[in-house]
């Protein structure tokens, strides 16, 4: 699922972002000297535009994983110029080449941060055949400040990849990644905390995880907390946090769409432990109990309405 702006009747940029699997196709074949073919797919099963957006390991074949959500293989047929093969009920395919080496500025474009991406190079496609379906229908979505519809493509992810961090990391109950946060830039997450430093252990672990790397903000809950609840996200982590203590720094890769980094593709993150703090954390004060109505003064105040009239 990458961007492709139009120059002319025959080339395109191909916006094969740094850290995806797409560029590192085309730094392999840069390497051996050899252009890389490509065939661009629109349309079709919406199964296959969703895998194409997962953040699936290098390893899972994307059209494997469309076939799983179908529950059936997915239909692939020769392209006309090129040897590879296409989604047979794709309603466009466009064929063509990159040749090593070379690069075009493409850019600016309204992206779904709701900036506009800055101008870079990158590697051009050649056109050699372009094959559609009898009256096809071009694909198209808006993106922009969200929420917009690709919204619903992350929180797709969201849900369906929560089983697969879970196996990597047990300790983790939720994740909310809201729209707001562009997915990549915002994770609230909950853990069952079993020692001193599991928050920041966990912090750790989802910057090393595919993707995940790209969040540039984690804020670690207490398995009790609604991660899904933003009003209960901001009241927990403002009386939790001592920003000194809680705070965690660091630097790696972040998305290439980030416009407020020091440079393409690299800049800092920060993760924040909300959780209970334990003794051998540094605190030594009690913890004090949340404010909650025990279950007989419930009673007695429920039983009060009636007579009441309300």
């Amino acid at each position: 699922m990458y961007r492709i702006q139009i120059f002319d009747r025959n080339t395109a940029a191909m916006h094969w972002q740094l850290h995806k699997v797409g560029a590192e196709h085309h730094r392999k074949s840069e390497e051996a000297g050899k252009r890389i073919q490509v065939a661009v797919a629109l349309g079709g099963d919406p199964a296959l535009t969703y895998s194409a957006t997962a953040p699936l390991p290098p390893g899972i074949d994307e059209m494997m994983f469309a076939g799983f959500l179908r529950h059936k293989p997915v239909d692939l047929v020769k392209c006309k110029t090129i040897d590879i093969l296409a989604p047979a009920d794709a309603e466009i395919v466009i064929e063509g080449y990159v040749e090593p080496g070379e690069r075009r500025p493409e850019g600016p474009f309204g992206d779904h941060t709701g900036y506009y991406t800055l101008v870079e190079p990158y590697p051009v496609l050649h056109v050699t055949a372009l094959t559609h379906r009898k009256n096809p229908v071009y694909p198209t979505t808006i993106v922009g400040r969200p929420p917009m519809e690709d919204g619903w493509l992350g929180k797709a992810s969201e849900r369906i990849f929560l089983p697969l961090l879970r196996m990597m990391l047990p300790e983790l109950i939720d994740i909310n990644l809201p729209v707001e946060g562009c997915f990549h830039n915002l994770a609230f997450v909950s853990i069952k905390k079993r020692y001193p430093g599991h928050a920041f252990k966990v912090m750790n672990a989802m910057w090393g995880l595919g993707q995940m790397m790209f969040t540039k903000m984690i804020f670690v809950f207490d398995d009790d907390v609604n991660v899904q609840d933003m009003a209960e996200c901001i009241w927990r982590l403002s009386n939790n946090i001592d920003p000194e203590r809680d705070m965690l720094v660091t630097r790696g890769p972040i998305d290439v769409l980030d416009h407020s980094s020091r440079a393409m593709g690299f800049g800092s993150k920060v993760g924040f432990d909300c959780t209970k703090k334990l003794p051998a954390e540094g605190f030594n004060r009690d913890w004090p109990d949340v404010i909650e109505m025990s279950h007989e003064v419930k009673q007695k105040v429920d039983a009060l309405w009636p007579s009441l009239g309300l």
